[in-house]
């Protein structure tokens, strides 16, 4: 068995942290794939051994939904077997860009969670993408601060942000919506903001290879994503 995709998200990858082999995890070759709670596991692999995984689908939300998504699996199996692909994306609205670094990332909340703790990845000049669900943007723009309150938006070259979605405003938003928030989240953070990455708990979303080399090139009309030097099948 080379590949081992998490059964679903949610919690309780934070528990067993402390009592993992990362090193003979990394050394047993396999991909580790999930995203959501499984990102405190790319990024403690990343972080202890160098190795990382692949955020991608898992079995019940993804496989095991009555009409699996074709965009989903058609990119898991590119990142399962191809050395280098390209992700393109049409968005306006994004900075002018054109930068290259190591792809890291996943869930917010769990790359928030994890800072401060041995299975948080020291990465300098890297691309970082983030997603969330059923948070409201102020809660976003809350994570995002205490990443740049900690130093790590200053140390990376872009910031990608996939799907946000699934919270319902309220009186006690005050109308603050994510349009609001981007806006100023890209006037007080570090690292230039980008829009639009199919990434995240939606049904259509691209797999990506935790620890991959990225070269990013951003213009008015979209973006691409060249990944590359990220394991595959043998």
């Amino acid at each position: 068995m080379q590949v081992v995709i998490a059964l679903r998200g949610a919690y309780g990858m934070s528990r067993i942290l402390p009592v993992l082999n990362y090193e003979a995890l990394a050394a047993s070759g396999k991909l580790f794939v999930g995203y959501s709670d499984i990102t405190a596991l790319h990024l403690a692999l990343l972080a202890q051994t160098g190795a990382g995984g692949i955020a991608g689908p898992m079995l019940c939300s993804d496989f095991g939904a009555e009409t699996p998504s074709a965009m989903t699996m058609n990119s898991f199996w590119r990142t399962l077997t191809q050395p280098t692909q390209t992700i393109a994306v049409e968005e306006a609205g994004n900075p002018a860009l054109k930068v290259s670094g190591k792809l890291w990332g996943g869930n917010l909340a769990m790359v928030v969670h994890l800072l401060g703790t041995p299975y948080f990845p020291q990465v300098d000049g890297g691309i970082l993408f983030v997603e969330d669900v059923n948070e409201h943007p102020y809660r976003v723009e809350r994570m995002l601060l205490q990443l740049e309150h900690a130093g790590v938006l200053a140390r990376q070259k872009a910031v990608l942000l996939g799907d946000f979605s699934n919270y319902r405003l309220s009186d006690y938003d005050n109308g603050y919506n994510f349009e609001q928030m981007l806006g100023y989240a890209r006037q007080h953070l570090s690292a230039p903001l980008l829009t639009g990455l199919p990434f995240g708990h939606i049904a259509d979303r691209v797999s990506l290879p935790v620890g991959a080399h990225a070269e990013l090139e951003s213009d008015a009309r979209g973006f691409s994503l060249r990944l590359s030097g990220y394991p595959i099948l043998s």
